[in-house]
């Protein structure tokens, strides 16, 4: 292969909950060395200014119940770029991994016979500690399970009845509008006294929490008027700092 010829990669990297300065050391380097930036609508636009002059960046986000660029335009632009610039950066929110398609792209592109890289991001629901609430704590919280809110039916995951057995924390993405259902789901079963929390645009300045039970979600939400994107935190450490 010549020189001049692009060598297609692809770098599914995340860009963290929100704070650019948290972003990794490799996920910086390589925002230096790409050719072409696929960005969405949760990573910081901050993070752009980091890449080379010549770096092509374009926006493929994805409002939550809003416009948004189809998964299957980004997979065509993934491979386009790849073959025409050469290094292509997937710059995804939290991490890419968790919630984030990533691995769909990675595979896409690996059919496509594109070398693909994986660099993960900090998670949004890490970000609960610059709140004093962390995920797990000795003798109140043993593990937690990360659910999503919104399946891609439009149901409440039924996985929430099962974790709420243990006396785990529940993390749950993309629940802002099933807060009702959350709340009812937790009254039905007597545990709707569980401390809870929920966190809007964590680690960047306009942060916003609203603390209480899970019974009381709906009132939360609309008392500090908070809306996507959010993270609601359920359990015991959601009220270890209040």
């Amino acid at each position: 292969m010549s020189q001049s010829t692009p060598i297609p990669e692809l770098f599914i990297l995340g860009a963290g909950p929100g704070d650019p300065e948290l972003i990794t050391v490799k996920g910086y380097k390589i925002l230096q060395q790409a050719d072409v930036i696929l960005y969405d609508n949760l990573a910081n636009k901050a993070l752009l200014d980091i890449a080379k002059p010549d770096c092509e960046k374009i926006y493929v986000g994805k409002h939550p119940y809003g416009s948004y660029t189809p998964q299957e335009t980004i997979l065509e632009m993934i491979k386009h770029y790849a073959f025409t610039k050469g290094s292509v950066v997937r710059l995804k929110g939290g991490d890419p991994f968790i919630f984030g398609r990533g691995f769909e792209e990675i595979m896409y592109a690996r059919e496509q016979g594109i070398k693909t890289h994986y660099i993960p991001g900090i998670t949004s629901v890490q970000a609960s500690g610059f709140l004093d609430i962390p995920l797990t704590h000795r003798a109140i919280s043993e593990g937690v399970w990360i659910i999503t809110g919104t399946k891609k039916d439009g149901s409440l995951s039924a996985d929430l009845k099962l974790a709420m057995q243990s006396n785990a924390t529940v993390a749950i993405y993309m629940g802002m509008k099933q807060v009702d259902a959350i709340a009812e789901t937790y009254i039905s079963e007597g545990r709707g006294n569980t401390p809870a929390a929920i966190i809007q645009h964590a680690s960047l300045p306009q942060q916003k929490v609203a603390r209480g039970l899970v019974k009381d979600l709906r009132q939360m939400t609309d008392s500090q008027q908070l809306t996507h994107p959010a993270i609601i935190i359920i359990g015991e450490v959601a009220g270890l700092s209040t």
